[in-house]
């Protein structure tokens, strides 16, 4: 009885992960149609699936399929399967896809093996096989640990992006054996322990690729959903409970020396423009208000829709002075702007009112209500105007 770890044939190693990758690709694919999650990254997870799993199939069958698609096809299918991994793992932080890192790597690779015979010594055409396929495992594994680390702790990014670094290191070792003195390289069908242990390690590896990925598109599907209940549904700006939280936490911070600042607004007739053009009319006002109103604050800054037609900006690191600045700017840029509905013209105008955060408030809902007044005070004098209501005031 055969009592070595790596008890198994290679076909039998070989078929396991054919099988293995074509259940991954059917529920990438799954993934990317009908469930419709991260469906880029989900589509590159299929197709890189598929095209490895053709290289092995086609490898294992080499004297039963044609030489052409058991040799060149197979080298081919395997370099693309890695480019289409590679490329789509930037896509988890809505990037675009690395489609052509992948693709200077596997053109050529394709090309050199299109100009060698495949008799005889085949260590050259491993080489070039082997070491673009280390690369580009080892770039897929940078990019993953890069998407880890926005989410998760350096040792456990290292951890769970750790299987695509072995897989590079595992294909580049192969790479510098073919620089022995043997005139044959070994092939993945050789029942040498050396290979089984190379292709145990392969099936281990691409079950916790698969696995990596899948949390990554999982965890991404998540904070998704965590945002929509953060988001007001037809601003996209933070939603009232978000902005609160945030006004809660810039409070906190007020005990520490930092100031902040806010900036209550509130569109003017917006009932009458109701009235006049339709609730449609309105949704798409408000929607143009935002957008106008967005190019005036900064990436510290925080928008939040209050409710109706009424918003709030959160400005840390301002004070009151600050505050009407970015107020009148915004006031001035929105009266400028132009807004229509199926051909009718709506001037765009809002009151706004500003308050500064003071030591002395015992609490985030004290700051709002003074820019809350600071705003009726500005629609009480005319509209469109920016205005303050100061803490010793009754």
């Amino acid at each position: 009885m055969n009592s070595s770890p790596f008890a198994a044939d290679p076909f039998t190693l070989l078929a396991a992960m054919v099988l293995m990758l074509l259940i991954g690709s059917v529920f990438w694919a799954a993934m990317a149609g009908s469930l419709n999650v991260a469906p880029k990254v989900s589509a590159c997870m299929a197709l890189a699936n598929l095209l490895v799993a053709a290289s092995l199939a086609t490898h294992a069958l080499r004297g039963v399929v044609p030489n052409l698609l058991a040799f060149w096809g197979s080298d081919v299918f395997s370099l693309a399967g890695l480019a289409a991994l590679r490329a789509g793992i930037p896509g988890l932080s809505n990037k675009p896809l690395a489609w052509r890192s992948g693709l200077l790597i596997w053109l050529p690779a394709v090309l050199s093996l299109a100009c060698l015979p495949y008799v005889g010594d085949l260590r050259v055409h491993s080489r070039i096989v082997f070491s673009g396929l280390a690369l580009l495992a080892l770039m897929a594994g940078i990019d993953t640990w890069r998407q880890l680390r926005q989410r998760l702790r350096w040792g456990l990014s290292a951890l769970l992006s750790g299987p695509l670094f072995v897989i590079g290191a595992m294909l580049a070792q192969r790479a510098l054996e073919t620089f022995s003195k043997a005139p044959h390289y070994p092939d993945l069908l050789d029942a040498e322990h050396g290979n089984l242990a190379f292709l145990w390690s392969t099936l281990a590896m691409n079950l916790l690729i698969n696995a990596t990925l899948a949390f990554l598109v999982l965890t991404k599907l998540i904070l998704q959903i965590q945002q929509l209940t953060r988001e007001d549904p037809l601003t996209r700006v933070l939603n009232r409970r978000a902005l609160q939280e945030a006004i809660e936490t810039e409070h906190l911070r007020l005990q520490r020396g930092k100031p902040y600042a806010l900036v209550m607004i509130d569109m003017d007739h917006f009932k009458q423009l109701n009235d006049s053009l339709g609730h449609a009319a309105g949704d798409a006002a408000l929607q143009r208000l935002v957008e106008v109103l967005g190019h005036s604050v900064r990436d510290v800054d925080r928008m939040g829709r209050m409710g109706g037609e009424e918003f709030c900006v959160l400005l840390p690191l301002t004070d009151l002075a600050g505050a009407a600045l970015v107020a009148e700017r915004m006031r001035w840029t929105l009266e400028q702007s132009q807004f229509s509905w199926q051909g009718k013209p709506w001037p765009l105008t809002a009151s706004f009112g500003i308050a500064e955060a003071l030591p002395s408030d015992a609490n985030a809902d004290a700051v709002l209500i003074r820019a809350d007044q600071g705003m009726y005070r500005a629609k009480a004098q005319g509209r469109n105007l920016v205005q303050a209501r100061e803490a010793h005031e009754r």
